[in-house]
């Protein structure tokens, strides 16, 4: 049986739990060790440390502070780590917390972190999942259900000093390109809701200074955000300090790719079963400077999908230069026009193309001036035919149900 070596209380704060961490730096000390060749379990909190709470009210999305996140479980510590090795990790198994078997999937306001589609879902909603073993179904959203593909939305390793400048550095001149834009370009460090692990006093000062937000994925990992990166997974890190510094949380019971809703997938509370190993030399011998994986091999089985092209011509119609970010916008917005057809309200849409797993596809890069993107709906989680026929649409979502909306606040 492996031993669980971080838990977590879900009724405790993120900031008493000194195995946790929400920034990344070097001198954050290691929650635990751990050998090559170990198995081990570390439970974690959702993204939020707890903040979004299972009700039918979009307050807790609009009004959250985007700073403390995410919360991490670790880092963790293997034996005999240095900096150029590959840390192989097998994800073994994940779920949910055993008394926490829902998650939530929301829409940021445009003015506290906006997303994706922020100009189309400008003010902050949110839908509740419920979990049903292998299966999530939501009251906000009738008329789907599927299974989910549980997978962390960030795992990596801890950077080594000049990487972490490196970081900071690069991210500050973004920023210092359009300072006032919102949502912002970047995020740059900010001590006063860092959560440095056992770091006190001047330490955790000097630190949470200095302190990469979790927010973007980045050359050690961090928040992929990569739907097929779950149970059975492996994944090559590469390490620049020694003993590597695993740390994981942000779990999702399902998402779609892209993970468009930015308040994500089906966030949730839960815990991972992994193993690790050491490849010495690794990133040399292999050339890695980013992290690589092979693949989940129990996904959901769907062998039915609408696919919705887009290109890169954006809403107003103006003409872009092969731009695959404004592509597979223009694929999402496809997708989200049809699916009101059957009833859905624009925001149903959108949270079903965010949690379920849909399949993004880059469809060419070439063909000057559109990128041409695509977004695969699979057709099997509805409880009703979507696919075009002679006869039209048929109205199936009816009732008046609807998302939890929460207007901004004057």
């Amino acid at each position: 049986m492996a031993e669980t070596l971080i838990k977590v209380d879900l009724n405790q704060s993120a900031y008493d739990n000194e195995n946790v961490h929400n920034r990344w730096h070097p001198d954050i000390p290691m929650a635990c060790w751990v050998n090559p060749g170990d198995d081990f379990i570390l439970e974690t909190y959702d993204w939020t440390g707890g903040f979004v709470k299972n009700n039918d009210s979009a307050d807790d999305v609009r009004d959250i502070d985007l700073s403390i996140v995410h919360f991490l479980s670790g880092p963790v510590g293997v034996k005999g780590a240095e900096p150029g090795d590959l840390l192989v990790v097998d994800l073994l198994d994940i779920g949910a917390k055993q008394e926490s078997q829902w998650g939530f999937n929301g829409f940021f306001s445009k003015k506290n972190g906006g997303g994706f589609l922020t100009d189309h879902f400008p003010q902050a909603q949110k839908s509740i999942w419920d979990f049903h073993g292998l299966y999530t179904s939501s009251r906000h959203i009738p008329g789907v259900n599927f299974a989910g593909l549980i997978h962390p939305g960030l795992i990596g390793c801890l950077p080594d000093p000049k990487m972490l400048a490196t970081w900071n550095e690069r991210e500050a001149a973004l920023i210092a390109t359009d300072p006032q834009r919102v949502p912002g370009l970047a995020n740059p460090p900010f001590a006063a809701t860092a959560h440095m692990g056992r770091l006190a006093g001047d330490e955790h000062a000097k630190a949470a200074a200095e302190g990469a937000r979790t927010v973007p994925p980045r050359e050690h990992g961090g928040n992929c955000d990569i739907k097929d990166l779950s149970r059975g997974s492996k994944v090559y890190f590469p390490v620049y300090v020694d003993g590597a510094g695993l740390s994981v949380g942000d779990l999702h019971f399902s998402q779609g790719d892209g993970e468009i809703t930015f308040c994500g997938a089906i966030e949730m509370a839960g815990w991972v079963h992994m193993k690790v190993e050491l490849i010495k030399g690794g990133m040399e011998k292999y050339g890695i400077k980013n992290p690589i994986f092979k693949p989940s091999p129990i996904t959901p089985h769907y062998n039915d999908y609408l696919i919705f092209e887009g290109i890169s011509v954006d809403e107003q119609g103006k003409q872009h230069y092969l731009d695959v970010h404004i592509a597979y916008r223009q694929a999402c917005l496809n997708a989200i026009e049809y699916l009101k057809k059957f009833g859905y309200s624009g925001a149903q849409a959108y949270s079903i193309l965010g949690t379920a797993p849909v399949q993004g596809h880059i469809s060419g890069v070439v063909d000057v001036p559109n990128a041409c993107a695509t977004l695969w709906l699979p057709t099997q989680i509805f409880d009703f035919d979507i696919r075009p026929n002679s006869a039209g649409p048929v109205k199936h979502i009816t009732g008046g149900v609807d998302l939890p909306l929460s207007p901004d606040l004057v």
